[in-house]
């Protein structure tokens, strides 16, 4: 039996469980009402928007455009907020698609070669023939068979070079 403590009363006098208790409701993520979801449309297409800014385009005040995103970050809404920036600028002419079919009990190592290896920009563990297929920037074939490599001694890899991204990343959908 859960021992109600006053504090736990909500002002209609019905009993409010934490989260964690038995019987409590898991914690209910933030509502996705449609100021978040325009703040969220907002910061996908410009990350850099200043709070004012952001608090113009959806009528709010600065306070409060901050007050939501603390709650959506805090909630695992928002994850990050980074810069795109063009692998060629940076000295990686080849964008590639490598997919990998690990040898028996080797598929934890190439999660974890994949992680430790900066060239790859993403990594998912897919269904199907294979159980990777990771994006990765290389300068030349050279460096490609560097990256290639070092899976190859873990599985059987099979590789692509992008020609062009018809669909480059783009954020989420909100509608």
């Amino acid at each position: 039996m859960l021992r109600v403590m006053p504090t736990n009363r909500r002002s209609n006098g019905v009993q409010a469980l934490g989260a964690g208790e038995v019987g409590a409701p898991a914690r209910p993520a933030s509502p996705l009402d449609a100021t978040n979801l325009r703040l969220l449309g907002e910061l996908q297409a410009d990350a850099r928007l200043s709070l004012a800014e952001l608090g113009r385009r959806v009528g709010l005040s600065s306070p409060a455009v901050a007050d939501r995103l603390a709650r959506l970050e805090e909630d695992g809404v928002i994850r990050g907020y980074h810069a795109e920036i063009d692998p060629r600028a940076v000295g990686y002419a080849l964008s590639v698609v490598i997919r990998i079919r690990p040898a028996p009990r080797e598929l934890r190592k190439v999660a974890d070669v994949a992680r430790d290896t900066p060239e790859v920009v993403q990594c998912d563990r897919v269904t199907g023939e294979d159980c990777y297929v990771m994006r990765a920037h290389v300068r030349d074939v050279e460096h490609l068979e560097e990256v290639i490599d070092r899976f190859a001694i873990y599985g059987q890899t099979t590789s692509s070079i992008v020609q062009s991204s018809p669909v480059p990343s783009r954020g989420v959908p909100l509608a």
